[in-house]
Protein backbone atom coordinates (compact mmCIF):
# COMPACT_ATOMS: atom_id res chain seq x y z
CA UNK A 1 0.00 0.00 0.00
CA UNK A 2 2.79 2.34 0.60
CA UNK A 3 4.57 1.53 -2.68
CA UNK A 4 1.30 2.56 -4.33
CA UNK A 5 1.11 5.70 -2.50
CA UNK A 6 4.48 6.45 -3.41
CA UNK A 7 4.46 6.22 -6.90
CA UNK A 8 3.20 9.96 -8.20
CA UNK A 9 0.16 10.03 -10.50
CA UNK A 10 2.28 10.58 -13.99
CA UNK A 11 3.67 7.26 -13.78
CA UNK A 12 -0.33 5.75 -13.70
CA UNK A 13 -0.67 7.51 -17.35
CA UNK A 14 2.69 5.92 -18.32
CA UNK A 15 1.90 2.53 -17.14
CA UNK A 16 -1.71 3.09 -18.97
CA UNK A 17 -0.02 3.01 -21.47
CA UNK A 18 2.55 0.13 -21.25
CA UNK A 19 -0.54 -1.59 -20.81
CA UNK A 20 -2.71 0.15 -24.04
CA UNK A 21 0.46 -0.29 -26.24
CA UNK A 22 0.76 -4.45 -25.12
CA UNK A 23 -2.83 -4.36 -26.16
CA UNK A 24 -2.08 -3.57 -29.60
CA UNK A 25 0.69 -6.03 -30.45
CA UNK A 26 -2.34 -8.54 -29.54
CA UNK A 27 -5.29 -7.10 -31.97
CA UNK A 28 -5.52 -8.39 -35.52
CA UNK A 29 -7.88 -6.16 -37.14
CA UNK A 30 -6.43 -2.73 -38.36
CA UNK A 31 -8.98 -0.21 -37.00
CA UNK A 32 -9.25 -1.37 -33.15
CA UNK A 33 -5.94 -1.42 -33.47
CA UNK A 34 -5.60 2.27 -34.88
CA UNK A 35 -8.41 3.36 -32.05
CA UNK A 36 -6.37 1.57 -29.27
CA UNK A 37 -3.03 3.07 -30.63
CA UNK A 38 -4.27 6.49 -30.20
CA UNK A 39 -5.57 5.94 -26.63
CA UNK A 40 -2.05 4.60 -26.15
CA UNK A 41 -0.09 7.68 -27.75
CA UNK A 42 -2.59 10.22 -25.59
CA UNK A 43 -1.70 8.38 -22.25
CA UNK A 44 2.00 8.82 -23.31
CA UNK A 45 1.75 12.45 -24.04
CA UNK A 46 -0.06 12.86 -21.00
CA UNK A 47 2.69 10.80 -19.20
CA UNK A 48 5.58 12.61 -21.13
CA UNK A 49 4.54 16.34 -20.29
CA UNK A 50 4.01 15.74 -16.71
CA UNK A 51 6.70 13.25 -16.27
CA UNK A 52 9.28 15.54 -18.22
CA UNK A 53 9.82 12.65 -20.61
CA UNK A 54 10.41 14.74 -23.40
CA UNK A 55 11.21 11.90 -26.11
CA UNK A 56 8.58 10.03 -25.42
CA UNK A 57 6.37 13.47 -25.85
CA UNK A 58 7.65 13.91 -29.14
CA UNK A 59 7.28 9.99 -30.29
CA UNK A 60 3.92 10.25 -29.64
CA UNK A 61 3.18 13.63 -30.30
CA UNK A 62 4.35 12.22 -34.35
CA UNK A 63 2.67 9.29 -33.79
CA UNK A 64 -1.12 10.27 -32.73
CA UNK A 65 -2.01 12.55 -35.93
CA UNK A 66 -0.42 9.57 -37.67
CA UNK A 67 -2.70 6.69 -36.36
CA UNK A 68 -5.34 9.47 -37.11
CA UNK A 69 -4.94 10.00 -40.58
CA UNK A 70 -4.80 5.93 -41.42
CA UNK A 71 -7.55 5.31 -39.08
CA UNK A 72 -9.73 7.69 -41.18
CA UNK A 73 -8.19 6.18 -44.59
CA UNK A 74 -9.39 2.77 -43.31
CA UNK A 75 -12.57 3.73 -42.45
CA UNK A 76 -12.92 5.65 -45.67
CA UNK A 77 -11.97 2.92 -47.69
CA UNK A 78 -14.53 1.04 -46.23
CA UNK A 79 -17.49 3.33 -46.94
CA UNK A 80 -15.76 3.63 -50.79
CA UNK A 81 -15.89 -0.40 -50.98
CA UNK A 82 -19.50 -0.83 -49.20
CA UNK A 83 -20.53 1.72 -51.74
CA UNK A 84 -19.24 0.15 -54.81
CA UNK A 85 -20.61 -3.35 -53.81
CA UNK A 86 -23.96 -1.94 -52.71
CA UNK A 87 -25.02 0.66 -55.67
CA UNK A 88 -25.14 0.30 -59.43
CA UNK A 89 -21.74 -0.68 -61.35
CA UNK A 90 -19.21 -1.98 -59.36
CA UNK A 91 -16.65 0.67 -58.68
CA UNK A 92 -12.64 0.72 -58.04
CA UNK A 93 -12.47 4.16 -57.12
CA UNK A 94 -12.03 2.88 -53.57
CA UNK A 95 -8.96 1.01 -54.55
CA UNK A 96 -7.03 3.39 -56.86
CA UNK A 97 -5.43 4.97 -54.13
CA UNK A 98 -3.12 2.03 -53.67
CA UNK A 99 -2.44 1.23 -57.33
CA UNK A 100 0.17 2.26 -59.15
CA UNK A 101 0.56 2.74 -62.88
CA UNK A 102 2.12 1.35 -66.02
CA UNK A 103 2.56 0.90 -69.18
CA UNK A 104 1.97 -0.83 -71.75
CA UNK A 105 2.98 -0.50 -75.94
CA UNK A 106 0.92 -2.47 -78.92
CA UNK A 107 1.56 -5.93 -79.23
CA UNK A 108 2.59 -5.88 -75.19
CA UNK A 109 1.98 -9.22 -73.04
CA UNK A 110 0.00 -8.00 -70.04
CA UNK A 111 0.11 -11.53 -68.58
CA UNK A 112 -0.19 -14.62 -69.81
CA UNK A 113 -2.39 -17.90 -69.69
CA UNK A 114 -1.07 -20.46 -67.23
CA UNK A 115 0.94 -17.70 -64.86
CA UNK A 116 0.91 -17.17 -61.21
CA UNK A 117 -1.87 -14.33 -60.77
CA UNK A 118 -0.15 -12.04 -58.80
CA UNK A 119 -1.40 -8.49 -59.50
CA UNK A 120 -4.83 -7.04 -61.24
CA UNK A 121 -4.96 -4.20 -63.31
CA UNK A 122 -7.49 -0.97 -64.37
CA UNK A 123 -7.19 0.35 -67.70
CA UNK A 124 -6.41 4.11 -67.87
CA UNK A 125 -5.85 4.28 -71.61
CA UNK A 126 -5.30 1.74 -74.41
CA UNK A 127 -6.98 -1.43 -75.20
CA UNK A 128 -6.35 -5.01 -74.16
CA UNK A 129 -7.28 -7.62 -75.31
CA UNK A 130 -8.69 -11.45 -74.25
CA UNK A 131 -6.30 -13.55 -76.52
CA UNK A 132 -7.62 -17.01 -76.49
CA UNK A 133 -11.40 -15.68 -76.60
CA UNK A 134 -10.89 -12.93 -78.92
CA UNK A 135 -12.68 -10.43 -77.05
CA UNK A 136 -11.12 -6.76 -76.23
CA UNK A 137 -11.88 -5.28 -72.69
CA UNK A 138 -13.91 -2.00 -72.17
CA UNK A 139 -12.62 0.86 -71.67
CA UNK A 140 -11.58 1.73 -68.06
CA UNK A 141 -12.07 -1.91 -66.92
CA UNK A 142 -10.86 -3.89 -64.38
CA UNK A 143 -9.24 -7.43 -65.33
CA UNK A 144 -7.03 -9.81 -63.70
CA UNK A 145 -8.97 -9.97 -60.20
CA UNK A 146 -10.44 -13.01 -60.34
CA UNK A 147 -7.22 -14.74 -60.71
CA UNK A 148 -5.87 -13.46 -57.52
CA UNK A 149 -9.20 -15.75 -56.05
CA UNK A 150 -8.98 -18.57 -58.78
CA UNK A 151 -7.31 -21.74 -57.44
CA UNK A 152 -3.57 -22.08 -57.56
CA UNK A 153 -3.90 -18.20 -58.50
CA UNK A 154 -3.51 -19.36 -62.40
CA UNK A 155 -4.15 -17.02 -65.08
CA UNK A 156 -6.96 -18.27 -67.18
CA UNK A 157 -6.34 -16.03 -70.17
CA UNK A 158 -3.89 -14.01 -72.10
CA UNK A 159 -4.37 -10.80 -72.56
CA UNK A 160 -2.22 -8.22 -74.81
CA UNK A 161 -2.19 -4.79 -75.11
CA UNK A 162 -3.45 -3.69 -78.84
CA UNK A 163 -3.29 0.08 -78.20
CA UNK A 164 -0.29 2.07 -76.21
CA UNK A 165 -2.06 2.80 -72.93
CA UNK A 166 -1.38 2.82 -69.21
CA UNK A 167 -2.66 0.91 -66.33
CA UNK A 168 -3.38 1.16 -63.07
CA UNK A 169 -2.15 -2.46 -60.56
CA UNK A 170 -2.63 -3.65 -57.02
CA UNK A 171 -0.56 -6.57 -56.35
CA UNK A 172 -1.59 -9.66 -54.96
CA UNK A 173 0.55 -8.94 -51.54
CA UNK A 174 -1.23 -5.31 -51.31
CA UNK A 175 -4.85 -6.75 -51.64
CA UNK A 176 -4.09 -9.87 -48.91
CA UNK A 177 -2.40 -7.46 -46.44
CA UNK A 178 -6.23 -4.92 -46.74
CA UNK A 179 -8.53 -8.30 -46.76
CA UNK A 180 -6.63 -9.67 -43.39
CA UNK A 181 -6.14 -6.01 -42.44
CA UNK A 182 -10.14 -5.39 -42.34
CA UNK A 183 -12.57 -8.21 -42.78
CA UNK A 184 -15.49 -5.66 -43.67
CA UNK A 185 -13.61 -5.03 -46.63
CA UNK A 186 -12.68 -8.78 -47.72
CA UNK A 187 -16.25 -9.22 -47.63
CA UNK A 188 -17.28 -6.52 -49.98
CA UNK A 189 -14.07 -7.42 -51.77
CA UNK A 190 -15.18 -10.51 -52.36
CA UNK A 191 -18.53 -9.29 -53.00
CA UNK A 192 -17.14 -6.87 -55.88
CA UNK A 193 -15.04 -9.62 -57.36
CA UNK A 194 -18.41 -12.46 -57.81
CA UNK A 195 -20.39 -8.65 -59.40
CA UNK A 196 -17.35 -8.99 -61.81
CA UNK A 197 -17.67 -13.02 -62.51
CA UNK A 198 -21.29 -12.95 -63.31
CA UNK A 199 -20.27 -9.56 -65.99
CA UNK A 200 -18.26 -11.34 -67.86
CA UNK A 201 -20.31 -14.51 -68.07
CA UNK A 202 -23.33 -11.90 -69.47
CA UNK A 203 -20.31 -10.34 -72.07
CA UNK A 204 -19.05 -14.12 -72.93
CA UNK A 205 -22.89 -14.83 -73.45
CA UNK A 206 -24.09 -11.72 -75.60
CA UNK A 207 -20.14 -12.33 -77.76
CA UNK A 208 -21.75 -15.99 -77.97
CA UNK A 209 -24.72 -14.80 -79.66
CA UNK A 210 -23.46 -12.58 -81.64
CA UNK A 211 -20.94 -14.89 -83.41
CA UNK A 212 -23.80 -17.83 -83.47
CA UNK A 213 -25.64 -15.22 -85.58
CA UNK A 214 -22.90 -14.43 -87.31
CA UNK A 215 -22.18 -17.96 -88.54
CA UNK A 216 -25.78 -18.36 -89.22
CA UNK A 217 -25.88 -15.55 -91.67
CA UNK A 218 -22.94 -17.23 -94.04
CA UNK A 219 -24.20 -20.59 -93.70
CA UNK A 220 -25.87 -20.98 -97.16
CA UNK A 221 -29.79 -22.00 -96.57
CA UNK A 222 -30.08 -25.64 -97.41
CA UNK A 223 -33.36 -25.83 -99.81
Amino acid sequence: MNFLKSIEWPMWFGYAAVASSIVTCAMKTMIPLRVVSMLCNSLFIIYGIFAGIYPTLLLNLVLLPLNSLRLQQMQRLIRDVEAAASYGKPSIDWLKPFMSRRSFRKGDIVFSKGEVADAMYYGVSGRYRLREMGLTLPHADLFGELGLLAPGNLRTQTVECIEDGEVLTATYQQVRELYFQNPQFGFYFLRLTSERLFQNIARLEEELVRKNAEIAALTPKQA
